[in-house]
């Protein structure tokens, strides 16, 4: 069994499970820079990597305007539209 813990609220825990994993990474994968500093810098290579070892996979960049405040509706809204798999670079 697998604990999850939320940072966010300690005073009333949510149960919470771990989605199914898929056994391959096909279709579109997203990756999310959260605004952060040096994050575009580690999807860069990131991006580089997943291209060589999946050729037939479409890799989608996004960005949130700001690692402050949670992601846009319209921006969430696009990312699960268009893709199958989202990675989000949370880098200092």
């Amino acid at each position: 069994m697998t604990t999850i813990l939320d940072p966010t609220d300690e005073r009333v825990p949510v149960a919470r499970s771990v989605t199914l994993r898929p056994g391959a990474v096909t279709g579109s994968v997203a990756l999310l820079d959260i605004s952060k500093p040096r994050g575009n810098v580690l999807l860069d290579r990131l991006e580089q990597r997943l291209a060589e070892r999946l050729p037939g996979a479409t890799i989608n960049r996004y960005a949130k305007p700001t690692f402050t405040k949670p992601a846009p509706t319209a921006l969430r809204q696009d990312i699960l539209a268009n893709n199958d798999f989202v990675i989000e670079a949370l880098a200092d």
